[in-house]
């Protein structure tokens, strides 16, 4: 992953910030239909780093429908229902457009960052495990 990113990166600095069309087209190839939404993410900066004092991280994002998913790179995984069908059960696709701008906010440095205590952390995670129960 640090290699993609750094490739993004390098891609991107030297393009003043605009996604090149040989970039664009890789990722519409690889990541097929998550790409434009997730790149429509990072152009909004939906994508918000949260970190707790012990270096706990994980990432929300404000999806397009206006709900706040919590996603997390270490273990690639989101809370958005389209991640639980179209990845976990069908396996059609290796991730959600979330997971995606997540990765692409990383490379490109436009993370919102939050600092929250350890207790805030972990009541935005167990929020999440209660919406889906």
């Amino acid at each position: 992953s640090a290699s993609w990113e750094n490739k993004i990166r390098r891609k991107l600095e030297k393009s003043n910030q605009q996604l090149p069309d040989d970039l664009l087209l890789g990722l519409k190839f690889i990541f097929g239909p998550s790409a434009v939404p997730a790149l429509d993410l990072v152009d909004q900066r939906s994508v918000t780093r949260v970190v707790s004092p012990s270096g706990r991280t994980a990432y929300q994002v404000l999806g397009s429908s206006g709900k706040l998913y919590t996603c997390y790179s270490s273990c690639h995984f989101c809370t958005c229902p389209a991640f639980g069908f179209t990845v976990l059960q069908k396996s059609e696709s290796l991730l959600c457009k979330h997971i995606l701008a997540v990765y692409l906010s990383q490379a490109m440095g436009a993370c919102q960052e939050l600092t929250v205590s350890e207790e805030q952390l972990t009541s935005i995670l167990l929020a999440e495990e209660e919406d889906e129960g």
